[in-house]
């Protein structure tokens, strides 16, 4: 009890220090809301039958349901009924779901209400199809918040864990609790990964290499060889600015990082700098010119006229716009551009049609316009709720209902390693890029150009992955469909946003999808034209890079620079 009081004062001192966030971000805005009840006023004037008939459906099978619960205590049966099928949902996996009176009405009644909810508001007419997405997405997050598996009485694992501990996993769960709480400055944010288990440079991130450079943006690292010869041009790497390079290099059997080097290659990777307020008017022009300057060192340290370009997310979208700006100057010392899980043409917004409204936007806008930065917790939260019963509900669970430790998973670990975006560049990207596609249509204008997608003329190869709800690879196709190159590859890997791409030829767990170069009609025509081969991707890619490597020479050892890898920007947290 003297555990229990300490923490909970902890826990209250915690929670009193969270700071405020402009409403924006924290839920949809009140059209929405207008929008849902004029579409349900609308439904009861012209077909009140509908209505009706929902709702004599929900309470027929409800009150259904309670009379053969209560038959069952009347006849003294006190055992569920036999499912007529098996259990799908992996949160009602324990056996007591099913067998135990109590916790399988609770499990029925939920699936009940969870099934009207969503026929409800599925069945609403909207005016606007954007409107629709976001109120069934809303409708399925208060569902999912709503399991009783997120609750300890409705909870059998949990009781089981304390009846079993005499209550102490309810005391850790309160401790793990008061942890989040603390280490987030009053924000409620499950941990994913220990945080003592990995050190960046020490059991992740140990590629051997140098900083070679350091800007106001980024460090510039460049790998040490580990072949006597390499090709003579130069791959540089642009991870994206959203979370750290080493996603590249978590272990040695799946660096990324470790591999290229290993087929005789002299890679540099940019680092990016975790930004604080002071950077609060770096917008995305900013980012434009730290590519150049990266590819200037890469120039003046190799001494080659020529470099291969490989941009990740985020980073590919903006090496697109760079490209597409050197296109227009005339600066051809790009030889090919990589594209991993990378999207360009927002015409399409998939999962984050809910995030990039209006109200959401503004929501941003007058965080950022307060704050000077958008605070990765936030951006991190926002990433987590598209996959909320996996990253939010189900840790939390474990972590404070069954009081687990978090595990020592390296890619949640990195997962949790995210940074703050500059205030300016926010807005420049979801204004400019995502809700006016600028890229596609008008074109973007920077730096006394407009800048197109068509203006992108050299030889590229891009990977999607085939289940990325971040980057969905058919609208990563979608945009190198519009870059004006003729030489253009695609490839789509199994699994999603990071598995797809950190898939190491030595798993032979993934396979992907290549070989089919026609762009002319639709990503589900190219995908039945395409040839699958079973493993990983890197060394069709590394095929396809090849005529584009130069001779090979002797292997180039980094200079002194600033330090070894990962260098100092990597270790930055805010």
């Amino acid at each position: 009890m003297e555990r229990i009081e300490s923490l909970t004062q902890r826990l209250a001192a915690a929670l009193s220090q969270r700071p405020m966030h402009d409403p924006g971000v924290e839920a949809p805005g009140s059209d929405l809301v207008v929008s849902a009840g004029m579409a349900w006023a609308k439904l009861l004037a012209e077909q009140p039958a509908r209505i009706l008939e929902q709702q004599v459906k929900y309470w027929g099978a409800t009150l259904a349901h309670f009379a053969e619960m209560q038959s069952q205590f009347a006849k003294g049966k006190l055992t569920a009924p036999e499912a007529e099928e098996p259990e799908t949902d992996k949160r009602f996996r324990n056996p007591l779901w099913q067998s135990h009176p109590y916790f399988n009405s609770v499990k029925t009644q939920y699936q009940i209400n969870a099934q009207a909810m969503r026929e409800a508001a599925q069945e609403l007419d909207m005016l606007d199809a954007v409107d629709q997405h976001r109120l069934n997405w809303l409708t399925n997050q208060i569902i999912d918040m709503f399991a009783p598996t997120n609750f300890f009485p409705t909870n059998p694992d949990a009781i089981q864990k304390a009846l079993e501990t005499e209550g102490e996993s309810l005391v850790k769960g309160l401790e793990n609790l008061v942890r989040d709480v603390e280490t987030h400055g009053g924000e409620m944010v499950v941990s994913l990964a220990d945080r003592n288990a990995f050190a960046v440079g020490e059991n992740i991130g140990t590629a051997k290499g140098r900083v070679v450079r350091r800007e106001k943006l980024f460090e510039l690292i460049q790998f040490s060889p580990t072949t006597e010869k390499v090709h003579a041009t130069p791959i540089l790497v642009f991870p994206p600015w959203i979370n750290k390079f080493y996603i590249l290099d978590l272990k040695p059997e799946n660096s990324l990082i470790r591999w290229i080097v290993d087929q005789g290659y002299t890679l540099f990777v940019v680092s990016w700098k975790n930004p604080d307020q002071s950077y609060a008017d770096t917008g995305l022009e900013d980012y434009v010119s730290a590519y150049l300057t990266a590819m200037d060192a890469v120039e003046e340290i190799t001494a080659e006229p020529k470099l291969n370009a490989i941009g990740y997310c985020i980073g590919g979208t903006t090496l697109s716009l760079t490209l597409a700006l050197m296109a227009q100057r005339g600066d051809d010392r790009v030889k090919s551009a990589t594209f991993f899980t990378t999207l360009t043409d927002f015409s399409e917004q998939g999962e984050f049609t809910p995030f990039l409204q209006d109200d959401f936007v503004e929501g941003i806008t007058a965080e950022v316009e307060r704050s000077g930065i958008f605070a990765s917790h936030l951006m991190t939260r926002t990433m987590s709720f598209l996959r909320a019963n996996d990253l939010v509900w189900g840790p939390a669970i474990r972590s404070y209902l069954m009081g687990e430790s978090p595990p020592a998973f390296d890619l949640l670990y990195w997962n949790g390693d995210a940074t703050n975006l500059p205030g300016r560049m926010t807005v420049d990207y979801l204004r400019g890029l995502c809700q006016q596609n600028l890229l596609v249509g008008d074109g973007y204008p920077m730096m006394g150009h407009n800048l197109k997608l068509s203006d992108i003329k050299l030889p590229l190869c891009a990977i999607g992955c085939e289940t990325d709800h971040i980057a969905p690879w058919k609208y990563s196709w979608r945009g190198v469909k519009q870059m004006g190159s003729e030489d253009k590859s695609f490839i789509m890997s199994e699994s999603g946003h990071i598995a797809g791409i950190v898939n190491p030829p030595s798993k032979k767990k993934y396979g992907h999808y290549a070989g089919n170069s026609d762009f002319s009609t639709d990503p589900e025509t190219w995908q039945a034209g395409a040839t699958f081969t079973p493993g990983s991707w890197w060394p069709t890619w590394e095929k396809w890079l090849q005529p584009h490597t130069g001779d090979l020479i002797d292997a180039r050892e980094p200079e002194e620079g600033f330090g070894p890898a990962p260098g100092s920007y990597v270790h930055e947290r805010h």
